[in-house]
């Protein structure tokens, strides 16, 4: 939502009126042109944008996503660039009138001239700059200009580490393409990522404008609202009978009253009549430029903010203003905000918990308003190498899909940039809590005053700006120190070690830690996305959060997991996934769909192996600015064998049909691996680690690439969404087969707040649909309940105790049917899911052609999709290139005889439904079968 601010006159001789103050004046409402170092290149600018993007407006470049131009494009970020406004008419020098340009976002080191003087620098990307130019204005004997100069990134970033100002062990800043990422306050997937090119996009990335204010008025930079429950504090459990209480403060330029008062309304977001509260703040501070005041309000008046699929996300609107008596205020600041506790447990484990069947160790789940629940997600990446392409529109249908998945929670992953304040909006309207990270990853990081400086700048505000949305989930220091960097130190250069954990803990505990807390009281903190929790947290000592590096008791259990194993030999053995609190990260790349790869490729390039797919595939990176095909192929390789040892292997005589089907496969096992994991991870909320999450890595692509995404870049989904949507409802039955010894185990598991109960049926059939006698000795259904949160063993078998006449030509049909009560709901909801269990790998079974037919019912917008001749397996609907949708189902079992309905969410695409006559139908034969 738009945040409003406005500055107001309120002095004791005087009160303004509004009607006569100027506007803040949008610096993308000026006219722009961006130039190079040399001269031989000028284009008009936007503004926001980044060099490339206006490159490409003005046809110097074709699209940055296509075919190898991360490659050929990087003569762009190897030179300097400057935006020049047109003069700016109309600015008003009157005698006391003060003159700011404000900027949310300058990507990075940058100079700023007005009227051709030196007014600033800048060298972080992720911070507001604000600069008063009053002077410089008034001296302006014309119409002024800004102008802009970026600095080359690489360049700056190699002269800071020539200059020896820190120096690592090998191998604790992992290479990726660029090198010393570590040194600059800069998005470092800028710099190349296993999944993403390196683009070193610089310009204008965020807005900025030019604030004239008169004595006694102010404007609003940033506005922090903090809602905890009285007596709350960072990384403990509130108590949820205490009132709320409301803090709100404001960063703002300008002057204020020496007497004033601060007062808020809070009203329902839409309906503004319904007042929550209206009157003073009190406990009123105030610094140069930060005004602050709370208010307490009764617990059980505001309604509740839920996350999705556990009640209603009602939100409220706050309006805050600062005044003097009865004359105008001085300020006024508006806020989007709910009511919500939101806790990330990483504590020790309580002799209770111990009582209840837990292992000794470190917690590692999150609460909602004092409930556990069972976090269910990916993890988010940006979603483009250039935020200003980044729309609402765009963002809202990644969140259909969000929603779809059946999903909680995103983690939003550290290295990339903090997200605008817009994504949190629509995830505060959707009910998807976000897990929040600073932007560090993957690298050890300099701590000298300066850059300590700069970055607690940078976390003061963000931390602020983001602080009221109430899908803020936790903050976490950055990714993967204390069980991957910090190791590697230690194991490479023992001596040093004590100086780069104290360097670690410094800044992201001591600076990090503390600025949040400084900030908010509502938000837990965590200083790696995966850790060991903590035994200790002390704001007295010089580091407030003693966490626990080692897990050196054998069977106790600290923390949360990551899971990357590129052996796809035991990718279906679920004794080697590994068992914790917590899944944060786990996965497997995979291919594009051939109708993303024609987005970025020429139609020569499209065969699994070639020249271009090779260098975009960046798992393994290249480890350096040259590119490395071998690497690219080893990550191919990888795909490939995982396709030949499972499934049938494409074989077509046309090329571009046998490439996609090479891609198609490449999804089938991804969607797979992630549903073994995640069925593992939800069944360990029965086990005495009490695993309590699972974010899968990952949600979205930033290119067209072979990378882990679930979603491509322009929003087609891969098969995993279509697997995950199921595999997270809220109860699911799951076989688990022990390949050596032939035990088959079937399990129901529940994240529901209630018990459920219900009845799991089996149903044995052959390829051609038809049943086996006696259902192979099995029984055809079982009662169960399932406790809250929790999983139950409901049969056991072993396959040597089925009577199958041949394992390859059988396929066991899993029906399961609860009720049970969804998370604040009093009526009875009946759960339905379906699985299924094949005695040997897809490519070893008996399928033949399944027969299938579709048809499309343009009246309604949907499709049955019906199997003439036997078992479709892995049943696959492909809708056209022209429309960006979703099924309501897809990669599914049919039998014969079977109608299926499918819908379709059309998310944009042509106008009328002439699309639908494109729509697809294929099945696992299909891959197999030679055109």
């Amino acid at each position: 939502m738009k945040h409003l601010n406005i500055f107001l006159g309120c002095l004791a001789a005087q009160a303004t009126s509004a009607k006569e103050l100027t506007s803040p004046r949008s610096l993308g409402a000026e006219t722009w042109t961006v130039t190079n170092e040399h001269g031989n290149i000028t284009v008009p600018g936007k503004f926001p944008s980044h060099v490339h993007l206006d490159l490409y407006a003005a046809q110097v470049i074709n699209d940055p996503n296509h075919g190898l131009n991360d490659i050929d494009l990087r003569w762009i970020s190897a030179q300097n660039w400057t935006y020049t406004s047109k003069p700016i008419s109309g600015l008003n020098k009157d005698k006391g009138v003060s003159t700011w340009l404000v900027f949310d976002g300058l990507d990075t080191y940058s100079t700023i001239k007005l009227c051709d003087e030196i007014v600033a620098t800048t060298d972080n990307q992720f911070k507001q700059w604000h600069f008063d130019v009053t002077s410089v204005l008034n001296s302006c004997k014309t119409d002024p200009s800004i102008s802009i100069n970026f600095g080359a990134v690489p360049a700056i970033i190699n002269k800071l580490n020539a200059s020896g100002i820190e120096t690592w062990p090998p191998d604790v800043v992992y290479p990726f393409e660029y090198p010393n990422r570590q040194f600059v306050r800069k998005e470092a997937n800028d710099f190349g990522w296993d999944w993403g090119p390196a683009f070193i996009p610089t310009g204008p990335w965020r807005e900025g404008r030019i604030v004239q204010l008169r004595d006694g008025e102010a404007y609003s930079l940033n506005t922090n609202v903090d809602i905890y429950r009285k007596g709350q504090v960072n990384n403990l459990a509130p108590d949820q009978t205490q009132p709320w209480v409301v803090n709100a403060s404001i960063d703002y330029i300008g002057k204020l009253p020496k007497q004033h008062s601060m007062h808020a309304i809070i009203t329902d977001a839409t309906d503004k009549s319904k007042v929550l509260y209206s009157g003073q703040l009190n406990a009123i501070k105030r610094s140069n430029a930060t005004i602050s005041g709370s208010v307490v309000i009764d617990g059980h008046k505001p309604q509740l903010w839920w996350p999705n699929g556990m009640g209603k996300q009602p939100l409220y609107s706050i309006q805050i203003s600062v005044g003097c008596g009865a004359k105008e205020p001085s300020l006024v600041s508006q806020r989007r905000i709910g009511f919500r506790t939101i806790l990330l447990n990483t504590g020790n484990v309580t002799q209770e918990q111990i009582s209840r069947g837990y292992q000794p160790g470190n917690n590692w789940h999150f609460q909602i308003n004092g409930h556990e629940f069972y976090a269910k997600g990916a993890n988010m990446i940006p979603p483009d190498a250039f935020w200003p392409r980044v729309t609402n529109e765009r963002m809202s249908r990644m969140f259909d899909s969000v929603e779809a998945q059946n999903f909680n929670m995103l983690r939003i992953w550290s290295s990339g940039a903090y997200l605008p304040d817009f994504i949190y909006d629509l995830a505060d309207e959707r009910g998807i809590l976000l897990w929040s990270e600073f932007e560090f990853s993957d690298s050890l990081y300099p701590d000298y005053p300066d850059f300590v400086q700069s970055v607690t700048d940078e976390l003061y505000y963000n931390v602020r700006r983001i602080n009221h949305h109430p899908s803020l989930a936790c903050w976490a220091g950055g990714n993967e120190f204390e069980n991957l960097l910090l190791p590697i130190a230690k194991r490479v250069d023992p001596e040093r070690y004590p100086y780069f954990l104290g360097q670690y803990e410094h800044l992201f505990i001591s600076v990090m830690f503390t600025v949040l807390a400084e900030n908010s009281r509502s938000i837990s903190y965590t200083p790696s996305s995966a850790n060991n929790g903590w035994t200790k947290i002390d704001f007295s000592l010089p580091v407030p959060m003693v966490e626990r590096y080692d897990n050196k008791t054998q069977g106790d259990l600290y923390g949360n997991t990551d899971y990357y194993n590129y052996d796809s030999s035991v990718a279906f053995d679920w004794a080697e996934y590994p068992v914790g609190r917590f899944a944060v990260e786990f996965g497997y790349h995979s291919m594009p769909s051939l109708e993303t790869w024609k987005e970025a490729l020429d139609p020569e390039d499209m065969h699994f192996n070639s020249t271009v797919i090779t260098l975009r595939n960046h798992h393994y990176p290249a480890g350096g600015v040259e590119p490395n095909a071998t690497k690219g192929a080893q990550g191919l390789a990888e795909m490939t064998l995982a396709v030949e040892r499972y499934y049938p292997t494409p074989n077509k005589q046309d090329s571009i049909a046998n490439f996609s089907s090479w891609c198609h496969a490449t999804q089938l096992f991804q969607a797979d691996f992630y549903k073994s994991q995640i069925q593992f991870y939800r069944r360990g909320s029965a086990m005495p680690e009490r695993q309590m999450g699972s974010l899968y890595w990952q949600l979205n692509d930033i290119w067209q690439a072979p990378t882990w995404a679930a979603i491509e870049y322009s929003g087609r989904w891969k098969a995993l969404p279509y697997v995950a949507r199921h595999v997270y409802k809220n109860v699911i039955a799951a076989p688990y087969f022990n390949r050596k010894t032939g035990d088959l185990d079937f399990w129901v598991t529940s994240d529901l707040w209630e018990s459920v109960t219900g009845q799991l049926s089996f149903r044995w059939v052959d390829f051609k649909g038809e049943a086996i006698a006696g259902n192979a000795g099995m029984s055809k259904s079982v009662n169960f309940t399932v406790p809250a949160i929790n999983s139950t063993s409901v049969f056991k078998t072993n396959l040597g105790n089925v009577t199958l006449p041949d394992q390859t030509d059988a396929i066991l049909l899993l029906s399961l049917q609860a009720n049970g009560h969804l998370p604040n709901s009093n009526h009875t909801t009946q759960f339905t899911h379906s699985n299924y269990f094949l005695p040997v790998w897809p490519k070893d079974t008996k399928f033949s052609d399944p027969g299938l037919k579709l048809s499309a019912d343009k009246s309604t917008g949907s499709f049955t999709i019906e199997a003439t001749k036997g078992v479709a397996l892995y049943t696959w609907l492909t809708h056209p290139e022209d429309v960006t949708g979703f099924f309501d189902d897809n990669l599914f079992v049919l039998l014969p005889g079977e109608k299926k309905h499918v819908g379709f969410k059309l998310q944009e695409g042509t106008s009328g439904n002439e699309w639908m006559d494109k729509v697809t139908v294929g099945s696992m034969w299909d891959l197999s079968i030679r055109d």
